[in-house]
């Protein structure tokens, strides 16, 4: 056999059927997955270099790796890595795998963040009410009863009920020439009314994104209206704390999906976790005024003075029921490490102690979002409810079971 040619081909189809005899579930996927990491090449080359020899070492890396595989260690460990939203993770022994539900969960706080701290919507909300923001505000109003009264109209005139429309769809609307004509005439009628009431007021300064008047524009003020107004809001760095961060997946990715713009702070109590993050963290260029991972007992290493600071608790805690550990999967059971996995009687123990830790560390209106056990989220909500979080939301994961809970923090507390 030694003498024999092996081509990825014929290495391949051999992989297949060998794992498949072993109960692999999926073997051909399995079988790529270790073609892929025994010859370099990417997924989509082994098609394409089907004839081409596999070399000694190749051959022997292949060898030990179907071994290892035939036997349940997850691929993710055989082959040294795993994909997570945008970013290839390392992988290794003692350190939990990421799983595509925790992809979900960075997209929960991306979603916040974007909404509530990063975006130039949010900035202006915090800025000081100018006189004409108002102003602004009537004019949207009315362009939107604007066109809600073109519609009217075109309804009217063709003669269409509101039922008809939903039926006939929307290529009824505007049809007949009556209906358009009438339409234009009002909406013309409309606007000279604007006009006029325009006229009769002083003209209104010209506006940036932040709703302030842009300096040059043709508005005459006096200097202590220009005194009065504030400058512009700027969008400012998030801060994230992750407990239990593992590969470093979550706040690697939030860190790399929105450089510049988001700072975390990740704890982990096993060093293969942090020694694995930290690998993880250089190898994406990323600094450790980006992402600090810190060797710690959930949030006991951070400063004092950064309590009430973190825009975002996040975790993955280990979360998996003790009765359930027992029938879980061999390659999860036999391979990933307990203190990443169990999470107590209802899989709740390190939930409970973030959720009491949450209010120390988050601000007014942060956000507290952990990835659960699928029947323990209704118990987790109650939880957060009685501890006084508002907003409290259970989202599903791509197979529709209950897998995040999230809520905000109204009420921040300070340890005495």
């Amino acid at each position: 056999m030694a003498n024999e040619i092996w081509t990825i081909k014929r290495c391949l189809e051999w992989t297949k059927e060998y794992l498949a005899e072993r109960g692999e579930e999926h073997p051909r996927l399995s079988a790529e997955w270790l073609l892929c990491a025994a010859t370099g090449l990417a997924r989509i080359d082994l098609y394409m270099r089907m004839d081409e020899t596999l070399n000694a070492d190749q051959l022997e890396t292949m060898h030990a790796a179907v071994v290892r595989r035939a036997k349940g260690e997850p691929l993710q460990y055989i082959t040294g890595s795993t994909q997570f939203r945008m970013i290839d993770v390392a992988c290794a022994p003692g350190v939990l795998i990421p799983r595509p539900e925790t992809e979900m969960l960075v997209e929960e706080v991306l979603n916040y963040l974007d909404a509530e701290v990063l975006s130039p919507e949010a900035a202006a909300r915090q800025r000081v009410e100018l006189p004409w923001n108002d102003e602004v505000e009537r004019a949207r109003k009315a362009e939107a009863a604007l066109a809600d009264e073109r519609a009217t109209a075109e309804r009217r005139a063709a003669n269409l009920t509101a039922a008809d429309e939903a039926a006939l769809g929307s290529d009824v609307l505007g049809s007949r020439a009556y209906a358009e004509e009438l339409a234009d005439r009002e909406a013309e009628e409309a606007v000279a009314q604007a006009v006029e009431a325009e006229a009769a007021e002083a003209a209104e300064p010209d506006l940036d994104g932040y709703g302030i008047a842009i300096e040059g524009a043709d508005q005459q003020t006096t200097p202590a209206q220009d005194a009065a107004a504030p400058a512009p809001a700027e969008p400012r760095t998030a801060r994230v704390l992750e407990v239990g961060c593992g590969t470093g997946c979550i706040s690697l990715s939030l860190a790399w999906e929105r450089r510049g713009h988001v700072t975390c702070t990740a704890t982990d109590i096993e060093p293969r976790a942090i020694n694995l993050a930290t690998k993880n963290r250089d190898a994406l260029g990323l600094t450790a005024d980006e992402v600090a991972f810190s060797l710690t007992n959930l949030v006991s290493s951070v400063p004092r003075e950064e309590w009430g600071t973190f825009d975002v608790l996040v975790s993955n805690p280990p979360y998996i029921p003790t009765d359930v550990m027992r029938s879980l999967p061999h390659e999860v059971k036999d391979f990933e490490p307990d203190l990443a996995l169990e999470g107590g009687a209802d899989g709740l123990d390190i939930f409970r102690r973030l959720l009491n830790a949450a209010p120390y560390m988050l601000r007014a209106g942060g956000l507290f979002a952990c990835e659960l056990y699928e029947g323990a989220l209704d118990a987790a909500a109650e939880l957060c409810r009685q501890a006084g979080l508002s907003d409290v939301r259970i989202v599903h994961d791509l197979t529709d079971r209950p897998r995040i809970v999230r809520a905000i923090v109204t009420e921040p507390k300070q340890r005495q």
